[in-house]
């Protein structure tokens, strides 16, 4: 678990330095990616599919990065990109397409499929957050009115 955690925190933090987000913003981001990563390993761990447990870690992600945003006063891509980053497919897509180079369509199609889910689920997540956060500012705009 302690090299689930290290290896998230250092792949979040490390496409933070890829995409140039401030050095005072990289502990941030790596703190996002790491805890997005252990949502979704604790759930994989706990027999939940791999796409519900990518869509809720990709939630808290986005949510994390919400609060930072506002915390910190930097946009909220800097930490939505970089914290994203670990639960992104990319081992499963070269495999995909791997196995599509060496004419094995059928497990080309399988880990296409996969690929394709938790993408999905990732957007999904993100765009839930989107609009849980949209739904409670109007709430507390309306509130204060």
């Amino acid at each position: 678990m302690i090299t689930q955690i290290v290896m998230s925190f250092i792949a979040a933090a490390g496409f933070g330095i890829l995409f140039n987000a401030p050095r005072n913003a990289l502990i941030q981001c790596g703190t996002v990616g790491m805890l997005g990563w252990i949502l979704y390993y604790s759930l994989v761990q706990q027999g939940m599919d791999v796409v519900p447990a990518t869509t809720f870690a990709a939630m808290l992600v986005a949510i994390l990065s919400h609060l930072c945003a506002r915390f910190f006063q930097k946009p909220i891509i800097v930490f939505t990109v970089s914290g994203i980053i670990p639960l992104v497919p990319g081992g499963i897509a070269y495999n995909a397409m791997r196995h599509f180079v060496e004419n094995d369509y059928n497990t080309a199609i399988q880990l296409s499929t996969q690929v394709m889910l938790l993408a999905g689920g990732i957007a999904i997540g993100l765009m839930f957050s989107e609009v849980l956060n949209q739904i409670l500012k109007k709430i507390v705009k309306l509130q204060r009115t």
